[in-house]
């Protein structure tokens, strides 16, 4: 693709792997990193070229996207001693797609600035299905100049995408996406289980009500998968606690109470020390019949 910015890519998981992928389907080039190699196989395959370390990924590249774990995570393949922003020339921009901390957000932006350089936190929502598919939505906090070099980029990637304001408002913006989806995660693995217990067909129950108002997109395609007991990630348990510790962290600061998002990182701990912090939100529904001595079974 000629006149195109060169794009770098850090973190290639379950989300990083598929949306970096519809770059490369676009004709962007790129140069691609992750801690585990072998999980950059398939972009490796379809042209990209390896670096072996943050900072070669942004001396290659015009644009830098992130998405790896936690902001621990984020502030080493970024700012740390050998992250991208120490290898990326001025007027670069580092587009940093973890959900991560506001804080940290503004002070990536800071440091880059006083290198002549750009940074935005652009977390996204859709899950896995959502990234293979290219129907992300993306949050964008940042310098407007910058989001808007990058937005054919993130077009490539996503359907709805809002330039939310300053550094930091991506993240705040995606935080507040997580508190609505921690209580419709309840509502969707509550209804189903009183709907097994209360002896209705929960196949049928389900594709009723998905149409109408007690229908969700998580009702759809998580509610789905929960009748087969599919319970592999299109979002960590893991990463979702985290994302709801970060939510609690602004809501001290700012002297806010959520007490149902309270709840659910309380309940979603328990979940992981059941030993499922691997599998995806849904996986839920156990732990909540678990607590009334009943089990969760398969529906067809």
């Amino acid at each position: 693709m000629s006149n195109s910015p060169r794009i770098g890519w850090i973190g290639t998981g379950v989300m990083g792997s598929a949306m970096a992928a519809h770059l490369l389907a676009a004709g962007y080039s790129m140069t691609v990193y992750n801690r585990t190699t072998s999980k950059c196989r398939s972009l490796l395959d379809s042209g990209a070229v390896l670096a072996a370390s943050p900072a070669e990924v942004g001396e290659a590249s015009d644009i830098v996207f992130s998405i790896v774990g936690y902001p621990a995570d984020v502030e080493e393949v970024t700012i740390g001693a050998h992250g991208c922003l120490a290898g990326l020339g001025k007027g670069g921009i580092l587009c940093d797609m973890t959900t991560s901390s506001p804080a940290l957000a503004r002070r990536i932006a800071e440091e880059a600035a006083k290198q002549s350089k750009f940074a935005l936190d652009a977390p996204v929502t859709g899950g896995d299905i959502g990234a293979r598919e290219a129907r992300l939505s993306i949050f964008v906090g940042g310098e407007h100049s910058a989001f808007e070099r990058v937005l054919p980029c993130l077009e490539v990637m996503g359907k709805k995408i809002l330039h939310c304001g300053e550094a930091g408002t991506g993240q705040s913006a995606k935080l507040a996406n997580q508190v609505a989806i921690a209580g419709v995660m309840f509502s969707v693995c509550e209804s189903l289980l009183f709907a097994q217990e209360a002896g209705l067909d929960v196949a049928k129950w389900r594709d009723l009500v998905g149409s109408g108002a007690a229908g969700s997109a998580a009702m759809n395609t998580l509610g789905i998968r929960l009748l087969g007991l599919d319970y592999e990630p299109g979002f960590f348990v893991d990463h979702f606690i985290k994302d709801l510790g970060l939510c609690l962290e602004e809501c001290r600061r700012m002297g806010l109470v959520l007490p149902g998002t309270e709840l659910a990182e309380e309940v979603y701990r328990l979940v992981r020390a059941k030993g499922d912090g691997s599998k995806g939100t849904q996986v839920l529904i156990r732990t909540l019949a678990e607590l009334s001595g009943k089990t969760w079974q398969a529906h067809a």
